[in-house]
């Protein structure tokens, strides 16, 4: 955005300036009072919980350059204490005014931009993408989560002429968003990593899932690209727009871009990576199956732009995770797993998947919680979670909170009856509604040696608790 005026800014909403500079130039964009506001341009978004009109007088005091409205000027009738110069642009929606905008900054910066939507995965795969096209080109990508309605043109936003390849992650969980997100970005290639549970209360099927994501395609132009993960059998052969072409990445038969000889005997995966005639040796900092394919996906972008494979798989040997999705510490000899940022059925039983192969001397204790919005199956779902950790035996103790989470707390023991495990050999359970006494019991339990996952939806906050024991409380 740097370089637009408040009169550029309002052209391209199609807003009309109400009052300060129109030659100011915002910095940057914000959507939270809270923030440093120095030269911003602030963006009241209308909540259920609050309108962050309520604050205008609050960022104008603090030095943003200028704001969206849509409810007038507060200031129409008493000004003081208000900077002549802050602006005030009226738009009919200030959410909308902020696409518009961030479809703006898009045009101004014609780069390829690579979407990167799934159910699950899609920031570790765009790190892991903007890892491997850094080996060749200056790269640009969303920072944090940025991947919403209103994190995605604020991301677009900060778009500069420096940058010659772009990684934009693509998130939705109702209908029409991704075909507004395609607007605003209007993807060069896009990579779909999976189809899972994740936003079924609202969207009702995985099918409306892959249909609802399968708009990223909606902006794309001629001749762009989908890569798709062709292990996943709702997307192997899934329709594609006209003029879009298709690449698969994964490890079966088929895949353009196939990862083979997988070895995921220590946690890290090590494997090859066939595309078209080279034979590509990786390995990988970050634990579990699930990031073969992220690897096999950046690869098969890098391959598109151009990059030098072997630089590409270099570079994404560098990738070491984000805090709280699969992050291991180590305290007191105790191994923290903490992949507690948020949970679907499809990533817990990843993440079961990692702790069964981790071996550090002593015993597997799994910490998991609910999963939200996984609609009217919900129970049977974490009942499948619980089935696979008792069939599977990946863990020597099991944890849960929440009502939910007792359902996989069934699950294991319905699979241990139909195993005919003993009573006495089977897997200890314990099941809380609190967090404070199942840490507490927690404590009590764990010994050097032990390692232990956390995984649950965010809003059950197991994060807090993994950084605890694993020492990263601040």
């Amino acid at each position: 955005m740097k370089g637009l005026t408040v009169r550029d800014i309002a052209e391209i909403c199609g807003g009309r300036i109400l009052r300060g500079d129109p030659e100011g130039m915002p910095c940057r964009i914000s959507t939270d009072s809270r923030e440093e506001l120095e030269n911003a341009l602030f963006v009241p978004v209308i909540g259920e919980r609050t309108d962050g009109h309520k604050y205008l007088c609050q960022v104008a005091e603090k030095g943003a350059a200028a704001a969206f409205t849509s409810e007038g000027d507060p200031f129409a009738d008493d000004a003081a204490g208000i900077p002549e110069s802050f602006a005030l642009i009226a738009v009919d929606d200030t959410v909308k005014a902020l696409q518009d905008l961030g479809a703006g900054c898009r045009k101004l910066h014609p780069i390829p931009l690579v979407g990167v939507t799934g159910s699950v995965g899609k920031t570790s795969t765009r790190e892991i993408i903007a890892a491997a096209l850094s080996a060749g080109k200056k790269v640009f990508r969303t920072k944090g989560n940025h991947n919403s309605q209103i994190g995605v043109p604020i991301t677009l936003s900060e778009l500069s002429g420096e940058d010659e390849i772009g990684v934009i992650e693509m998130g939705m969980s109702n209908f029409g968003e991704m075909s507004r997100l395609s607007r605003m970005v209007r993807p060069d290639a896009a990579v779909f990593t999976n189809v899972g549970e994740a936003h079924l209360e609202i969207l009702g099927s995985k099918e409306n899932i892959r249909s609802e994501k399968l708009h990223i395609q909606d902006c794309m132009p001629e001749q762009a690209v989908l890569f798709v993960n062709g292990d996943d059998p709702l997307l192997r052969d899934c329709p594609l727009r006209e003029g879009v072409r298709r690449v698969r990445y994964g490890t079966s038969e088929g895949c353009d871009v196939r990862a083979v000889n997988i070895d995921l005997s220590h946690g890290r995966p090590k494997f090859e990576v066939l595309a078209g005639e080279e034979r590509i040796p990786v390995s990988l900092n970050v634990y579990g199956m699930h990031h073969v394919l992220n690897a096999s996906a950046a690869l098969a972008v890098a391959k598109e732009y151009g990059v030098d494979l072997r630089k590409a798989a270099e570079a994404v040997a560098e990738f070491r995770g984000y805090r709280h999705r699969q992050q291991m510490t180590e305290r007191d000899g105790i191994l923290v797993f903490d992949d507690a940022y948020n949970a679907s059925p499809l990533s817990m039983k990843a993440s079961l998947d990692i702790l069964e192969n981790l071996n550090s001397g002593g015993r597997r204790i799994a910490v998991l919680g609910d999963m939200k919005e996984l609609g009217a199956e919900e129970a049977e779902m974490h009942f499948g979670v619980g089935k696979q950790l008792g069939g599977k035996r990946q863990a020597d103790i099991l944890f849960t909170l929440g009502d939910l989470s007792r359902e996989i707390a069934a699950g294991v023991l319905a699979a241990e009856k139909e195993m005919n495990i003993p009573e006495a050999d089977r897997i200890p359970v314990r099941s809380f509604d609190d967090r404070e006494t199942l840490y507490a019991a927690l404590l009590s339990e764990v010994k050097a040696g032990d390692t232990v996952l956390f995984k649950s939806s965010n809003s059950l906050k197991l994060y807090e608790l993994a950084d605890r024991l694993g020492g990263n409380a601040e």
